[in-house]
């Protein structure tokens, strides 16, 4: 009897040291997995807005609000624009699908600060092969509150870095005619063509295709925080010594482990010079978007007929190289697809998120 009443004692006891934390802690993940789960559905609803499939989006934000109706604004304005640059390439967006990634969750009285990654697949059909559907992947970093009003939750703010923010009026209008003799990509003797783009295609990102599971190779700094990782990521599909296209480093290109990489190997226009003054590249031209499309009879399916996988594109605006990406293939039309960092985009259209002010240098890697 003394023995069955101590256990009872001392079940009270851890009871009361335990039932209340377990209790609210009960209560936390019960408002996480609500919040989580309207994201999925705000998110769903996002793609299938954008693949003009019925859909509620509207009623994820309150048109009373300055900062709900701005959040809003962004989604109609990436339709407007992704649209916009479909019809401009004979095309048509047929689907759109979200995979999200939530990394923290802040609950207060009726507000919740949520982190999370968005990976989408966007699908499309030249309009003369409606029945053969493509894709590509994107990946965007989000920073969004929510906030409840009666019982409904909505987004009061979010803020991400996306690329299909541009005037749709200014994008330049061309489709790609395909080259029957593309060199077929193979590696080289100082350098791995293939080897790079299973490295870029591996370590994508956030983007809907990629590998490792949507992370980073670790074994290297991210610069999304200092300026952007689209050239740190180019860098390492040419010259990662193990996975990537093994381009030795040298001079004023290098990667210090654990540290960091040289202004040569992070900076956009730094690199742009290392490749073609040390022989490692050559340009194959540098042009606005409807003369990389023009036939002539030194190149007969346009200058962009030259590319290879693993050869490099470099953005430029006012004269001053602002991406990079690395040609990871081609559409069934010979569109050059790129993979590339900030943000995250995985064999996607070269040109999708720039305009008619862009200039775009084609650089071919020597074998």
């Amino acid at each position: 009897m003394k023995k069955w009443t101590a256990v009872m004692l001392l079940s009270c006891i851890i009871l009361m040291m335990y039932g209340p934390h377990n209790s609210a802690e009960a209560a936390t993940i019960t408002a996480e997995n609500e919040i989580k789960q309207i994201l999925n559905n705000l998110f769903t609803n996002k793609s299938d807005y954008l693949a003009d499939r019925d859909n509620k989006l509207a009623d994820f934000y309150d048109n009373k609000h300055l900062l709900s109706r701005r959040a809003y604004k962004m989604e109609v304005d990436r339709k407007l624009y992704l649209h916009s640059w479909a019809k401009k390439r004979n095309m048509k967006i047929v689907n759109s699908q979200s995979k999200i990634r939530v990394t923290r969750v802040r609950i207060g009285e009726n507000v919740a600060v949520v982190s999370l990654g968005h990976s989408q697949k966007i699908s499309y059909s030249y309009n003369n092969h409606p029945s053969s559907a493509q894709w590509f992947g994107l990946g965007t970093w989000h920073a969004i509150t929510l906030k409840k009003i009666g019982d409904h939750w909505i987004v009061w703010k979010e803020w991400y870095l996306d690329p299909l923010e541009e005037n749709p009026s200014l994008i330049p209008s061309g489709v790609p005619v395909d080259s029957p003799d593309r060199e077929v990509a193979q590696d080289g003797k100082k350098y791995r063509r293939k080897a790079a783009v299973a490295y870029a295609d591996k370590y994508a990102g956030l983007a809907w295709g990629a590998g490792n599971n949507g992370k980073y190779n670790r074994k290297y700094k991210s610069y999304n925080n200092h300026g952007g990782d689209c050239t740190n990521f180019v860098s390492q599909a040419l010259g990662d010594p193990e996975e990537g296209g093994g381009l030795p480093m040298r001079g004023p290109w290098r990667y210090h482990y654990p540290n960091g990489g040289s202004r040569t190997w992070v900076q956009t226009d730094a690199l742009k010079n290392f490749i073609l003054y040390s022989g490692y590249g050559r340009v194959i031209t540098t042009d606005f978007f409807p003369e990389l499309m023009k036939q002539t009879d030194a190149q007969p399916y346009g200058a962009i007929g030259k590319l290879k996988e693993g050869d490099l594109i470099a953005h430029v605006l006012k004269n001053d190289v602002d991406h990079f990406s690395i040609v990871t293939g081609f559409d069934d039309h010979g569109y050059p697809l790129v993979n590339s960092h900030t943000a995250d985009r995985f064999r996607a259209p070269f040109d999708l998120g720039w305009d008619k002010t862009t200039k775009y240098i084609l650089i071919q890697i020597r074998d």
